[in-house]
């Protein structure tokens, strides 16, 4: 931990934010255990990770509950701190406007810091491309959920969980402007610490238990809408307006366990590397997405397109058969080569001429329920451009829009018969230091009023089989049915 005499130092320097750390050992703890601890209010959230389908991350981000948040509802800024709005406004630009938030807060680089110790948490819906692109600004759809289009916490105080050593990293911010702001932040640390050093695990389990199986779900699409509108895509595709365009039908059910059980089951069922559960208050969000939207660090941005699916084998020889399947599917071969050129050209509008690479060209990644050809494509930021800059040109991933994409999202806006919200939208972070990693929300649930909401796309191209198609968006879904089926029989 920094000292006085060196926090001052930072402070006269014109940081506004300055972080201590404090190291405690937590060996017999596990990142959900310790989220259970200490995080029994909204505005909280839990990052974990599982690379490769099957090795856990080394590190897991526990957010303690935040004090300030800012939503966008459509051209509305609203920022609360404490539950309290202290500033509302309109913009044309909200993305604009929240660069300008993170830009506002000062924090050094101290060493020894873990490489995310604080910044903006939460997620970026899909129809924040009405931002970025002014053919889709009209996008006015019947909003059942009822999300912000984005919602940003403040997250300042959390805790970084080292599953190798079994160390826990506790981070406060402390601002100097305030009085005692040193000693203060000392003594949040030490309450913290005692907290988890408490043997008391709040309960997560109701008494409840009642089955449920995939026929519970509804679709807001009908398999036969669903199917009319492929047959739609696939005559705009002979025409010429796309080569791909990505429709999805959002489930429902009622929900009655609490939702921290879903994560709980849905990270053991479909352990994936982007892993997170987020308390928003009036609704959370639980996910396991496979798939990086995008990802800056150290002025390396990064893209990781996957598309192409099947299920997984019974066996290891299955698994194996499946894989040299779809790696012959003509089909899935091309909708997967046209989404690396994607990437490339989304990369490319932010990245220094020259440096974008293809790193992994379409490789198998098998996960709990199915397996997917996965790729890589990198480039290095240009100086003048930022985490934003990053987003604008990345957002929304091809894999859940299409090709060209803005013609793409046209007809989706067209035949989807709801917003979408927060699915294909990105979830994560941009820290302080102006890194950024977010994943593309998919294999995600948002729970709100005691009801639950999962969505799932297909990939529809030239050729595409409608009731294939439909069965894709349902095999996608199958490790979520399995999580809420497990969840609601009364998980311990």
């Amino acid at each position: 931990m920094i000292s006085e005499s060196n926090f001052n130092k930072l402070a006269k320097q014109g940081y506004n934010r300055i972080p201590l750390m404090c190291e405690i050992l937590a060996d017999l703890d596990t990142p959900l255990s310790t989220y259970t601890k200490i995080c029994n209010l909204k505005y909280s959230y839990l990052f974990e990770s599982v690379e490769g389908g099957d090795k856990w991350g080394r590190y897991s981000i526990i957010g303690l509950p935040a004090k300030k948040i800012i939503s966008v509802c459509g051209n509305k800024i609203t920022i609360k701190e404490n539950n309290k709005c202290i500033e509302e406004y309109n913009t044309n630009d909200p993305l604009a406007e929240i660069e300008k938030i993170q830009q506002s807060y000062k924090v050094p680089q101290i060493e020894n810091m873990p490489r995310f110790n604080g910044g903006l948490v939460g997620y970026f819906g899909y129809e924040t491309i009405k931002y970025i692109e002014p053919k889709l600004k009209k996008n006015e759809k019947e909003d059942p959920i009822g999300s912000p289009d984005i919602l940003l916490m403040v997250s300042d105080e959390v805790i970084i969980f080292d599953n190798l050593s079994g160390k826990l990293f506790i981070i406060v911010h402390a601002e100097p402007e305030k009085n005692n702001a040193y000693i203060n932040a000392k003594k949040r640390l030490n309450t913290i610490t005692e907290i988890l050093s408490s043997n008391q695990i709040k309960k997560t389990h109701l008494n409840i238990s009642r089955d449920v199986n995939e026929k519970d779900f509804v679709s807001g699409f009908t398999q036969e809408n669903y199917e009319k509108a492929v047959d739609t895509i696939k005559k705009y595709i002979v025409n010429g307006d796309a080569m791909q365009v990505v429709l999805s039908q959002r489930l429902s059910i009622p929900f009655e366990s609490k939702p921290i059980n879903l994560y709980r089951a849905l990270r053991s069922l479909n352990p994936s590397p982007y892993m997170y559960f987020l308390d928003l208050g009036d609704f959370q969000i639980v996910g396991s997405s496979p798939e990086i939207l995008v990802r800056l660090e150290d002025n390396t941005v990064t893209v990781r397109p996957i598309a192409g699916t099947r299920p997984r084998g019974k066996t290891e020889k299955e698994d194996v058969e499946l894989e040299n399947d779809l790696l012959q599917d003509p089909k899935e071969l091309a909708e997967h080569l046209m989404l690396i050129d994607l990437g490339r050209n989304d990369v490319g509008r932010v990245a220094d001429m020259g440096s974008v690479n293809l790193t992994d060209k379409m490789i198998i990644e098998r996960y709990s329920h199915v397996m997917h050809i996965v790729s890589n494509v990198t480039g290095k930021l240009k100086k003048e451009m930022n985490a934003i800059d990053v987003l604008r040109s990345t957002f929304p991933a091809g894999t859940v829009s299409g090709a060209p994409k803005i013609r793409a999202m046209e007809i989706i806006d067209e035949l989807e018969p709801v917003k979408r919200g927060v699915y294909s939208g990105a979830v994560g972070y941009i820290s302080w230091n102006g890194n950024m990693d977010t994943a593309i929300a998919i294999r995600t649930a948002v729970i709100k009023d005691k009801t639950l909401h999962i969505q799932a796309g297909a990939g529809i191209v030239a050729d595409s089989v409608p009731k294939n198609e439909w069965d894709e968006t349902m095999n996608k879904g199958r490790a979520i049915f399995k999580a809420v089926s497990l969840a609601e029989k009364g998980l311990t």
